[in-house]
């Protein structure tokens, strides 16, 4: 990177900028350490493609769930092209994090926002995600999630008039009626951290008011969260009956974003997916 790009950093921290090293992680933007002249070492996300607010909503998001109980980084400083967060030191996993992320995530989505949605838009990846308010779940999730991604991803012709028979049912398949959910909006594996004393720490939101049920759909798809973890959101804030059974129904968001942001090779399971309901 520049010297004039770790300048303009060193500026909104109010500090030199005196060593950078890069670190691995997401596929989205670059992620770098940094030493400041203060003695402080933040993690910076930089992306010179990024939209204008991009950032800007990433740090909204953090923030909106740093009135959660589960830790969130501190936002440091904000641009148009990065983001400065407080720097986590990972250490082992504490002996109850599974409980302790269980409990905490039922705990989150147990704050209600009035409405279906978010008083912003913000995004999931690089990918706009609106986030217009509903006063009901299926028109949301229909609107503002599957439609928007359908149109981006120009499905052909017949996935088209499947996803055309799975809204005329959608009212139906989305489980009993429920408040708004406080939602990470993107939680999987990758977006879950150790924090320095070994608890969990979520990372990378996208942010709305939704069911419940989509963040645990979303940490089913990939892996990386233990049964434990699900045991314990389901003591403390019971789902409703029939839940294993719209699983795939909400992984069809994030299975949409990721034909948009990857390409084809999801479509087998979009596919799947949508077999389960027609």
């Amino acid at each position: 990177m520049r010297d004039m790009d770790w300048s303009d950093v060193g500026r909104a921290l109010g500090a030199t900028i005196t060593a950078t090293r890069r670190l691995g992680g997401g596929d989205i933007n670059d992620a770098y350490r940094a030493e400041l002249s203060d003695g402080r070492a933040v993690f910076v996300k930089r992306n010179a493609r990024a939209a204008p607010d991009m950032f800007e909503a990433e740090a909204h998001g953090l923030e909106w769930l740093r009135a959660g109980p589960l830790r969130v980084p501190e936002v440091l400083a904000i641009g148009e092209r990065f983001l400065v967060l407080e720097l986590l030191q990972p250490s082992p996993r504490t002996e109850d994090f599974d409980e302790t992320l269980g409990r905490g995530l039922a705990a989150l989505h147990r704050e209600h926002p009035e409405r279906f949605g978010l008083a912003r838009d913000n995004y999931i990846a690089y990918l706009p995600q609106s986030n217009a308010a509903h006063d009901d779940w299926a028109t949301f999730y229909r609107e503002e999630r599957l439609r928007p991604q359908i149109e981006r991803a120009g499905l052909r012709s017949d996935l088209r008039r499947r996803f055309d028979r799975l809204f005329e049912r959608l009212d139906d398949l989305v489980g009993p009626a429920e408040r708004p959910a406080r939602l990470h909006g993107d939680l999987w594996g990758g977006n879950l951290h150790v924090d320095e004393v070994g608890a969990p720490c979520l990372i990378d939101p996208a942010v709305y008011g939704g069911h419940r049920e989509v963040d645990l759909a979303m940490m089913r798809l990939f892996g990386g969260f233990g049964a434990r973890v699900f045991a314990a959101y389901d003591e403390a804030y019971p789902l409703a009956p029939g839940s294993a059974d719209r699983v795939l129904l909400y992984q069809l968001y994030p299975l949409l974003v990721h034909v948009n942001l990857f390409g084809g090779g999801y479509l087998g399971q979009v596919e799947r997916a949508l077999d389960r309901y027609l």
